[in-house]
C-alpha cells in the first residue's frame, strides 16, 4: 500500500514539476516572431517507440524535460517529442503560424487537436514536397495553428533526424513574416550573387586556361553554392519544389561533395604531391571518405554518414591548414590567401559543426556565417588563383628566355670556329647568359644602326631602298602608285660654314623632325646622306597628296630655326617621280626624280618640279630606263 502510494505521489510530483517548468505561453498583440524554445519540453523518444497517443499517458509525460532554450539536440538516432502550450491574450489574433528554422530536416510532424479529443497530423520535412509540407510559400517550415483562444492548448511535435536534430521554434503573423522575408532574400541574394559572379568568371578563365586548379575551384564553389541554397531553404523553394529532397542534393550528400572538391582544390592549389607529400595523402584519405559518406546516405544509414562527416574535420582540416602553412613558408603566397579564405571557411563549418552536434544553439546571427564565410573564401581563393597564374607565366617566361638564351649559345658555339670555339666555350661558360642578353642588345641597336641615319634617327639609303622595292611590288598587284619625292636644302654650306658642324647638325634634325611631322604615318621619310632627304608615298592618292606634301614642306621646312641667338634659315628644293609613269624600277623612279630636283634648283630653287612637263614619261623613255637600268648612285 505505501509503495503504490509512494508511486502515486511521484508522478505527481513529475507532472506538476513539468507543469510548472513549462507554462502555458501566452501571445501577445505584438508576440509576432517570439522565440519558443525556453518554454518548451522535449522527450527523447529511444527506439522510435512512441506515438501521439502515448502523450496522454502520465508516465509519458513526466519524461519531458524543460529546453531551457535549447533548439538542438545533436547529432542522435533518436526521435525527439517537444510540447508547446500556447494560448492568446484577449487583445492578441487568435491566427498564428509556428516556424522551424531547421529547413534541412528529415522528418518534421506536427500534432494539433482536432477538438474531439484527437489529433490532426501535418507531415513536413524533406520527406515531403516543398508545397505539401508548409502552409506558406515560406522557405523554413512554416505551419498554420488552429485558432487559439485564451485558454491553454497543447501541441506536440515529432522532430527526426540522424543527422541533427533541430528545432528552433517561433510563432508569426503574416504581415510581419513577409516583412522580414524580403530582407532576408535581398541578403542572400547578394550572397548568391558575389559567388555566382566569380563561379563564372573563374569558369571563364578555365576555359581559357584549361587549368586544373580552376576546374575544382569551380567545383568547388557549385557546391558550396548549391550547399548554401540547400541551407537557406531557397534550394527546396525553387529549385526541387515538386518532389522530396533526393539523397544527392540533401544535407549529407552536398556537404561530402563540396568537401571532396574542396580537398582537390587544395591539393591542386598548394601543389601538395610534390611539397607536402604527408598532407597530400590525407587529404586523397579525406576524398574517399567522402565518397564514402555519399554511399552511406544512398544505403540509408544517415546517422554514420552524419558521423563520418564530422569526423573527417581531424583529417582534412589538420591537412590543409599544415599544406598552406608550409607552402607559406616556402615563399608562395596564394597559400597566404588560401589561409585566410579557409580560415573563414574553418570557422563557420566549426560553428555548423557545433550546431549539428547541439553545442551551440541555432540561432539568426549564427544562421549566416557559413554563407558569408563561403562568399570571402571564394574572393580569396579567386586572387589565389589569379597569383597563381601569374606565377606560372612568369615560371614559364623565364623558361623560354632561358631556353632562347641557351639556343642562341648553341648557334654561336655551332658558327664559330672550332678550335677557338672550344677554348672560348671552356673559359666563359659561366658568363654566357651574362654575354647572350649583351649580345641580343647590340644585334639590336647594330641593326637599327644599319638601317637609321645616326644624326636624324630617320631611315638611310639601304632602308629606303628595301622599303621601295616592297612597295613598288605592292602597286603593281593592286594597281596603285608610289610617289619618290628627294628633297635637298638650299644654301646649307654656308651655315656649316658660318656657325660650324653644331648648328649644321640642329638644322638637319630640325628639318628630319618637320618632314616626319608632315607626311602620313604609311609614308616614309629617309634621309640619303649630307643635306638630301627623300619621301616615299603610296597608296591610291600617292599623285594628288604627293603634291599635297610638296607645297606643305616648301612652306614649313623653311622656317627659322633658333642656334641660340641666331635664326637659320634654309630654303628646299623638291624633285618628285611618279611609279608607273616615269619609271618601273626603283633605280629609275630615282633617277627621274633626281633630275626633277636639280631643275628645280635650275629654276632658282626653293620649288617643286615633276618630272616630265605633264607629269609623264613617254612609253619609249620608261622601257629605256628600265632596260638600261641608269644607275641611281645609291648602291
Amino acid at each position: 500500500m505505501r509503495c503504490s502510494l509512494a508511486r502515486a505521489l511521484l508522478v505527481m510530483l513529475c507532472l506538476l514539476s513539468v507543469r510548472l517548468q513549462a507554462a502555458p505561453i501566452q501571445l501577445q498583440a505584438d508576440s509576432s516572431g517570439l522565440e519558443l524554445n525556453d518554454r518548451i519540453v522535449l522527450l527523447e523518444d529511444v527506439g522510435g517507440k512512441l506515438s501521439i497517443d502515448d502523450m496522454a499517458d502520465p508516465a509519458v509525460q513526466a519524461r519531458f524535460q524543460p529546453a531551457n532554450g535549447r533548439a538542438s539536440v545533436g547529432q542522435n538516432a533518436n526521435p525527439w517529442w517537444i510540447k508547446l502550450e500556447l494560448q492568446r491574450a484577449a487583445d492578441a489574433p487568435a491566427l498564428w503560424w509556428l516556424e522551424n528554422g531547421a529547413v534541412t530536416q528529415l522528418d518534421l510532424q506536427l500534432y494539433t487537436p482536432n477538438g474531439q479529443g484527437g489529433w490532426n497530423l501535418r507531415q513536413s520535412g524533406e520527406k515531403v514536397t516543398f508545397a505539401e509540407g508548409r502552409d506558406h510559400d515560406y522557405r523554413r517550415t512554416l505551419l498554420q495553428l488552429p485558432e487559439l483562444g485564451e485558454a491553454p492548448q497543447t501541441f506536440y511535435l515529432r522532430s527526426f533526424d540522424p543527422a541533427g536534430n533541430s528545432f528552433p521554434l517561433k510563432v508569426w503573423q503574416l504581415d510581419e513574416l513577409d516583412h522580414l522575408a524580403s530582407h532576408e532574400n535581398l541578403g542572400l541574394g547578394l550572397i548568391y550573387g558575389i559567388i555566382t559572379a566569380l563561379l563564372l568568371y573563374n569558369l571563364f578563365i578555365f576555359f581559357t586556361l584549361r587549368d586544373s586548379a580552376y576546374f575544382w575551384y569551380v567545383l568547388t564553389t557549385t557546391g558550396a553554392l548549391l550547399l548554401i541554397v540547400s541551407m537557406s531553404g531557397h534550394g527546396f523553394q525553387y529549385l526541387w519544389p515538386n518532389a522530396p529532397v533526393p539523397f544527392w542534393l540533401d544535407r549529407i550528400t552536398l556537404p561530402s561533395l563540396w568537401g571532396l572538391c574542396a580537398c582537390r582544390f587544395t591539393q591542386t592549389l598548394l601543389q601538395t604531391r610534390l611539397y607536402v607529400r604527408w598532407a597530400h595523402h590525407l587529404l586523397s584519405f579525406a576524398c574517399v571518405c567522402y565518397v564514402i559518406a555519399v554511399a552511406l546516405e544512398a544505403l540509408g544509414q544517415r546517422g554514420a554518414a552524419a558521423w563520418l562527416i564530422a569526423l573527417l574535420s581531424l583529417t582534412s582540416i589538420p591537412a590543409a591548414l599544415g599544406s598552406a602553412m608550409i607552402r607559406w613558408r616556402q615563399g608562395y603566397f596564394p597559400a597566404l590567401l588560401y589561409l585566410f579564405g579557409y580560415g573563414l571557411i574553418l570557422a563557420s563549418i566549426s560553428l555548423a559543426l557545433l550546431r549539428s552536434t547541439g553545442i551551440v544553439q541555432p540561432a539568426t546571427w549564427n544562421a549566416y556565417v557559413f554563407p558569408l564565410a563561403v562568399a570571402a573564401e571564394s574572393i580569396l581563393f579567386s586572387f589565389a588563383l589569379a597569383y597563381r597564374i601569374q606565377m606560372l607565366k612568369q615560371e614559364k617566361a623565364e623558361a623560354m628566355l632561358q631556353a632562347d638564351r641557351e639556343k642562341t649559345a648553341r648557334l654561336a658555339q655551332m658558327q664559330a670556329s672550332a678550335d677557338e670555339l672550344q677554348e672560348a666555350v671552356r673559359l666563359r661558360t659561366a658568363e654566357l647568359a651574362q654575354a647572350n642578353q649583351q649580345l641580343c642588345e647590340r644585334e639590336e641597336r647594330l641593326q637599327h644602326a644599319a638601317f637609321h641615319d645616326p644624326l636624324t634617327e630617320l631611315p638611310n639609303r639601304r632602308y629606303l631602298i628595301e622599303r621601295a622595292e616592297v612597295a613598288l611590288a605592292d602597286a603593281q598587284r593592286r594597281d596603285e602608285s608610289v610617289a619618290l619625292m628627294l628633297v635637298d636644302l638650299d644654301h646649307f654650306k654656308p651655315i656649316n660654314d658660318r656657325y660650324g658642324h653644331d648648328a649644321g647638325d640642329l638644322m638637319l634634325r630640325t628639318i628630319g623632325h618637320r618632314l616626319r611631322e608632315h607626311v602620313r604615318a604609311n609614308d616614309m621619310v629617309a634621309r640619303l646622306g649630307g643635306d638630301e632627304f627623300a619621301v616615299l608615298v603610296c597608296g591610291p592618292d600617292a599623285q594628288q597628296h604627293t603634291q599635297e606634301i610638296a607645297v606643305r614642306l616648301l612652306g614649313e621646312l623653311s622656317r627659322p630655326v633658333l642656334y641660340g641667338a641666331n635664326r637659320l634659315a634654309v630654303t628646299i628644293s623638291i624633285g618628285a617621280a611618279f611609279y608607273p609613269q616615269h619609271a618601273m624600277q626603283f633605280a629609275g623612279l630615282y633617277k627621274s626624280a633626281d633630275e626633277a630636283m636639280y631643275r628645280a634648283k635650275q629654276k632658282g630653287r626653293s620649288g617643286f618640279v615633276l618630272q616630265g612637263c605633264d607629269g609623264e614619261l613617254s612609253p619609249q623613255t620608261c622601257l629605256m630606263l628600265d632596260v638600261l637600268k641608269v644607275p641611281s648612285g645609291l648602291s
